[in-house]
């Protein structure tokens, strides 16, 4: 069995340089919700360097709230955010040498899509006009509307609890955090075994970020399975 293993990265969090090594797929952000394009550019250079293939992160323009509150946002104005944040990622790996392979969406935009055609629908319109696949929660409606339109990558998160629709657990409520490694590791047997997943995240600004990778890589190679990029 193979697994790839995503982090968001680019967003001016301490340890994207540790991370860089352990993961397979790096979730770069545009500069909206968190960093710049110049980090941006960096981040996709380290990934290059390390066989990491890249995708564009896009997210609110809300560095305030780290794009993780939800807006009202109608589907002209998402559709406009992805393509522009998407394109200049487009640019910025062509710069590099680098293929852009996918696009994953951030935060509450990401939440949204998910449950939402009115958020889901321009996000897989602008994936499409670049040719790239989708990566997203499986059963949402971001995957339905990737059918018949574009690849889709079903993810599964290790360091967040799910409700059981499902979903994730809202951050806002205590208990939304994972923050013991070892039951990280059993919820990644879970979302393989149980939900199909073929990517799985860390988020990048977890503190204990590097700490969660290692164990869930030396845990899944023990089990036999291969930690390789989906693309």
């Amino acid at each position: 069995m193979d697994i790839d293993l995503n982090c968001d990265l680019g967003e001016g969090c301490a340890h994207d340089a540790e991370l860089i090594p352990l993961i397979t797929s790096a979730n770069i952000a545009c500069g909206y919700h968190a960093g710049n394009l110049t980090l941006a550019q960096a981040t996709i250079r380290m990934a290059a360097r390390y066989g990491v293939q890249v995708g564009a992160h896009p997210g609110y323009n809300d560095k305030e709230n780290f794009g993780r509150k939800e807006l009202q946002r109608n589907e002209q104005q998402i559709w406009e955010d992805c393509v522009y944040q998407i394109g200049a990622m487009v640019g910025l790996a062509n710069s590099e040498g680098v293929q852009l392979k996918y696009v994953k969406p951030h935060g509450a935009l990401y939440n949204q899509a998910c449950r939402n055609n009115r958020y889901a629908a321009p996000v897989v319109m602008a994936v499409v006009h670049y040719g790239l696949t989708v990566v997203g929660l499986p059963g949402s409606r971001l995957e339905a509307l990737c059918r018949g339109s574009c690849p889709f990558v079903p993810e599964g998160f290790v360091d967040r609890r799910y409700a059981q629709d499902g979903t994730l657990v809202p951050r806002s409520e205590s208990n939304a955090m994972i923050e013991d490694p070892g039951e990280a590791v059993l919820q990644a047997e879970w979302l393989i075994t149980e939900r199909n997943v073929r990517t799985l995240c860390v988020h990048g600004d977890n503190p204990d970020a590097v700490h969660f990778v290692r164990e869930l890589r030396d845990s899944l190679e023990r089990q036999g399975v291969r930690i390789q990029a989906f693309a």
